[in-house]
């Protein structure tokens, strides 16, 4: 994966997923290269990546569009959650409004296997619907702006797994939180799963290796899963995936910039 840049160029990365954070540790070892990493700032202690890093929001289309001239930006890499919509197409239209160029890294989907009892849908509102009226007992594998649409349902007892917690705590009578950061492994989850006697998992299809388990747990132990739907993303250059063969990939386009 060796790389030469012609001259100096200064990429703005758009971050808060390991990927980034794998793209951020070997763009820093390439001469000729700096990188700025940008984190929404919803997670309260980010990890040290190696590279500069900025935290919080551009202020929309308008804001990023200044901030990439006012830190001489010359490329864009979306490498941000399948879930961050709303900044990827805001990256996307900032890069058309300034010429510059623009990838997103595309992080592989699971796929359904047999045993899996998947129930899919687009919203938490909808996932809220499809848990009906029967009190069960629900992991969520996600942050409180997602949460929080299930305090309609306070008849559920809810296990919330996220990085930090979540505050203000939750409008709910029966809640356990836990806090955890990824990857986890299959024996911890078939633990947790069964610890917490969880009948439904409710999450989103974020793809990747290290939350895989919890699927696999689920599949073999016969528990029904509400998937939600990754949203559309902007149609720019995608790199798919980020192995070896991935990564070299990203490294070609930045070395052509």
């Amino acid at each position: 994966m060796c790389s030469i840049v012609s001259h100096h160029k200064h990429l703005l990365l758009l971050g808060g997923t390991l990927e980034a954070r794998r793209i951020a540790a070997h763009l820093a070892t390439l001469p000729g290269l700096s990188v700025t990493l940008s984190l929404a700032g919803r997670t309260r202690t980010p990890i040290d990546n190696g590279v500069a890093t900025r935290i919080g929001g551009f202020g929309g289309v308008a804001g990023l569009v200044a901030w990439l001239g006012a830190h001489d930006i010359d490329a864009i890499i979306v490498a941000t959650h399948p879930f961050a919509a709303q900044m990827a197409h805001n990256a996307c239209e900032a890069a058309r409004r300034t010429g510059l160029p623009i990838v997103r890294i595309n992080r592989p989907g699971w796929q359904r296997a047999p045993g899996d009892r998947w129930i899919e849908c687009d919203t938490t509102e909808q996932a809220v619907t499809l848990l009906g009226a029967i009190p069960r007992r629900v992991l969520l594998t996600f942050g409180r702006e997602q949460a929080a649409s299930f305090e309609t349902a306070p008849m559920h007892h809810y296990v919330i797994r996220s990085i930090d917690p979540i505050d203000p705590p939750l409008a709910l009578p029966h809640v356990d939180n836990l806090i955890a950061r990824g990857p986890f492994t299959l024996d911890a989850e078939r633990r947790l799963l069964r610890e917490k006697a969880i009948d439904v998992l409710v999450t989103k299809h974020s793809g990747g290796e290290a939350t895989r388990p919890k699927l696999e747990a689920a599949r073999e132990l016969g528990i029904e899963v509400i998937m939600m739907r990754r949203p559309a993303m902007p149609n720019i250059p995608v790199v798919e995936g980020l192995d070896d063969a991935g990564m070299t990939r990203l490294v070609e386009w930045v070395s052509a910039l």
